[in-house]
């Protein structure tokens, strides 16, 4: 094999690289062989078939088998050997001329092809116990979990039947409908039994309201239109009339702040209750913390690391946000006019993301690589096992899914991947900690996700 370099610019390779007839030759001899012994043909003898009637039949199948083989494993060969990381799979051109492949077919001429790829950058890390993180915390505050507890009493009400009740806003009314479009009774349109809370919107707009000041016992003729995005297109728009028969009217109650609410929960006492809600809470904001410092870390290490980018990875992941923006767009008939931006502008700046998006990924990328942070068996089966309890009934086609695409697979690990880079920066830069107040938090959160927008939620991945 000779290897010939063609084109070293930037990050960008080309390799000609030439294996000679005599070693093809001697492959396919040898194969030939390999054959001859196993091969079984009417008229002769297992082992005993004539290595140039085997040639006659097989031998251009058995040579394009040599040159594939053949240029498989130059091809790695010449990689290897140059230490160099390949951003994406080569791309190998072979001869086009047809009687240059019949003449390396016929073992008469040496393969000759072209390989072209794109390198990974050296990328030299920075010194993370230098970088300057804040980890902000925020203290649980008697009043935000009372808040807490207060709206999980309102939504566990206690309803009670009374006799000649008149509905009001809040009550449960327990009825019977039949639905009419132009007077004839519609699929789905009708049922019985139902309980519907007055105020909560349950049904379509307009028509809960019209049950106010009815009595069990009832009769109510209720006019409705079904909203233009209602979810059954053949009645979006539509007037229909609804005969309604209120059977039952029942009163809320509120239950006490106390033990016995508690346990109704499943919970031993009112006192755990609180203890649990303040532990949830205290999550959702070190939650929120983490979201908050987890973007300024990527932010650092995107200012922290400057090195050329494999122009086909930012062309990729170009292509891939740009697909998912004006695919929104069409969806919502919009356009780049009511965005008050043009479309150059707008693919500058998604270019820009681009950019962020393979800088960030090769960079956490390296730092995993270089010290060996790994994504467990144990905790891709417990990522598996999250996304497929997000579809009730439809487990075993998702888990199916994931075991047939290994893409998927690599799509649920990389966040796990970067989870774990980002606990090892964060050990290694120990950020300081900030007392802050719920609404400083809060309005930090409200900044993150405008920024996240505007960079189409540009995350790295693995």
């Amino acid at each position: 094999m000779q290897i010939r370099e063609v084109n070293s610019e930037g990050l960008k390779r080309e390799l000609e690289v030439v294996v000679a007839s005599g070693e093809l030759n001697e492959r396919f001899q040898d194969r030939l062989n390999q054959i001859k012994d196993t091969v079984q043909l009417k008229g002769f003898r297992k082992g005993k078939v004539p290595v140039n009637h085997i040639k006659k039949l097989y031998g251009k199948s058995v040579m394009l088998e040599i040159l594939n083989d053949a240029v498989k494993e130059t091809s790695s060969k010449a990689i290897e050997d140059r230490k160099e990381r390949p951003a994406l799979q080569p791309d190998i051109v072979l001869p086009e001329d047809p009687d240059k492949l019949d003449r390396i077919l016929n073992g008469q001429d040496d393969l000759a092809y072209s390989l072209s790829f794109e390198i990974l950058p050296e990328i030299e890390l920075t010194d993370f116990s230098q970088m300057k993180l804040e980890r902000w915390a925020v203290e649980v505050a008697d009043k935000d979990r009372d808040e807490a507890i207060d709206k999980l009493i309102d939504n566990n009400l206690n309803y009670e039947v009374e006799e000649g009740r008149a509905a009001q806003d809040k009550d449960r009314l327990t009825i019977d409908f039949v639905g009419k479009i132009d007077g004839e009774v519609f699929e789905g349109g009708s049922a019985e039994g139902i309980e519907i809370v007055l105020g909560q919107g349950q049904f379509i707009p307009g028509f809960e309201g019209q049950l106010v000041g009815g009595k069990a016992g009832e009769d109510r003729t209720v006019n409705v239109t079904f909203p233009d995005e209602y979810g059954a297109e053949h009645l979006r728009g539509k007037q229909a009339t609804f005969d309604t028969k209120i059977t039952a009217v029942a009163k809320p109650e509120r239950p006490e702040a106390n033990d016995a609410f508690a346990q109704s929960l499943g919970v031993e006492s009112f006192e755990k209750l609180q203890e649990l809600f303040t532990q949830r809470i205290a999550d959702e904001y070190g939650q929120a913390a983490r979201s908050k410092l987890k973007r300024e870390l990527l932010d650092a290490l995107e200012a922290a690391h400057t090195f050329e980018l494999p122009p086909t990875l930012v062309d990729r992941e170009f292509e891939d946000l740009w697909s998912q923006v004006t695919s929104t767009m069409e969806r919502a008939n919009e356009t780049w006019e009511d965005k008050d931006e043009t479309e150059e502008e707008a693919r500058e700046e998604y270019r820009g993301i681009a950019e962020r998006r393979v800088r960030l990924g090769l960079v956490i990328g390296e730092i995993g690589e270089r010290n060996k942070i790994e994504v467990g068996e144990e905790e891709l089966r417990k990522a598996l096992l999250e996304k497929v309890r997000q579809f009730p009934g439809q487990e075993k086609v998702v888990y199916e899914y994931y075991q047939k695409n290994p893409g998927a697979v690599a799509e649920l690990r990389a966040p796990i991947f970067e989870e774990k880079v980002v606990d090892f920066i964060l050990e290694l830069a120990k950020p300081t900690e900030r007392k802050v107040t719920k609404d400083e938090l809060q309005k930090a959160l409200e900044d993150l996700e405008d920024l996240e927008e505007q960079d189409g939620d540009a995350q790295p991945s693995e």
